[in-house]
């Protein structure tokens, strides 16, 4: 039985504030052309792509049935086209099991996602609550990641200072990055005299409003030597969702990343998260959830994220290179977006921002108010 699947080729287009200008069949067909380029795959029934999975959302479309308008642009028409309207790293977990399954051995992926469409983020993040009770109190996913922010803060002694000194790296590293959002450097005083989004959320804190597209080419191992000489490997997925309910967690446990966490690595055959993996890419929508999530995967204790600031943890274990999703991905594709990012440097091919020697790689992606839908990926060569 197989027990890895492949990713032959990425494409994507850069990271825009408002690609007024471009439909999202414009975006999607930029990376299509560039898989078809990369790999020559066709779309012959018997060797080529017969299942394409599109990532997208109706309500940030604004549209009934988002992947309907996709379907000609990515060659899925009289084929399986399946819709991953959840975060986009967990889309790579369900071309995996297609795969693994034997259903099918070539799965193209591809998502969108315009932020700068609708007339409020916020607006559409509320609407991920329950009509009767909290969608009436406001709650969207501004103010409640800031309710996790400050509990959070206290438990790990993470201070404005460290939040500060985070957003100002993610800027730095991402100027490294060609397909980044393209953001003016910041020093931490600018971070910590920016406006107050909600207490203790300040506007840079904040992952800013982004469009953007990609594509995938997955394939089984079997068949991969047709489509690149040396593709990078899944060799462990999983997720989990936390409770729906903020008063029925506890917002800084991390228990739904914990639970991800342990099965990809358990899947993956990986004992010793710091000194198996050379890389990690975390989907810090907010400045706090860098040293959180780093929490949840393992590289830092628990309750102790702001000495792991302190220590030089960020860059002693290669976190969030790209500049990770404080830069600008939409809220939608952060995980994808990771993990073309372990796919570049796992292949060598990240340029300025390039880490030697990484053989394994780990992606991680939430959905949801205060990290509720957890993702993690591991990659390796």
């Amino acid at each position: 039985m197989q027990k890895r699947v492949a990713i032959c080729a990425v494409a994507q287009i850069k990271n825009d504030p408002n690609l007024w200008y471009a439909r999202f069949q414009n975006m999607l067909l930029e990376c299509f052309e560039g898989i078809m380029s990369q790999t020559k795959v066709t779309f012959d029934m018997e060797k080529g792509i017969r299942t394409v999975i599109t990532c997208s959302d109706d309500v940030w479309d604004a549209r009934t049935i988002s992947n309907n308008g996709m379907t000609d642009v990515v060659g899925a028409h009289f084929r399986g086209e399946e819709k991953m309207a959840q975060e986009s790293l967990n889309g790579l977990g369900y071309a995996m099991a297609s795969i693994l399954s034997g259903h099918d051995d070539v799965v193209l992926y591809m998502g969108h996602m315009k932020e700068s469409q609708p007339e409020s983020r916020n607006m559409c993040t509320n609407l991920a609550f329950d009509p009767f009770y909290c969608r009436p109190l406001g709650m969207d996913f501004v103010n409640v990641n800031a309710m996790q922010a400050r509990a959070y803060m206290q438990k790990s002694g993470v201070t404005e200072e460290h939040l500060a000194k985070i957003v100002v790296r993610s800027r730095k590293n991402a100027a490294k990055n060609p397909f980044a959002r393209d953001n003016e450097p910041v020093k931490e005083d600018d971070v910590m005299k920016s406006p107050l989004l909600a207490d203790p959320l300040r506007q840079l804190h904040y992952y800013p409003s982004t469009d953007w597209a990609f594509g995938m080419l997955l394939c089984s191992e079997k068949r991969a030597k047709e489509f690149t000489d040396n593709p990078v490997w899944i060799t462990g997925y999983a997720s989990c969702m936390d409770s729906y309910f903020l008063g029925d967690k506890d917002l800084t446990s991390n228990f739904s990343l914990k639970n991800a966490t342990e099965r990809a690595l358990k899947k993956a055959g990986i004992k010793d998260v710091k000194k198996d993996i050379q890389l990690f890419e975390l989907c810090d929508h907010a400045a706090y959830q860098l040293p959180m999530w780093a929490e949840g995967i393992g590289l830092a204790q628990e309750g102790k994220g702001g000495k792991w600031i302190d220590d030089g943890g960020m860059d002693e274990y290669n976190v969030n290179i790209s500049g990770g999703m404080l830069n600008g991905n939409p809220l939608l594709l952060g995980g994808a977006a990771r993990a073309i990012e372990c796919f570049y440097q796992l292949k060598g091919e990240a340029g300025k921002r390039q880490v030697k020697g990484v053989k394994r790689a780990l992606a991680q992606s939430t959905y949801g108010a205060a990290g509720q839908h957890q993702a993690v990926v591991i990659f390796e060569v």
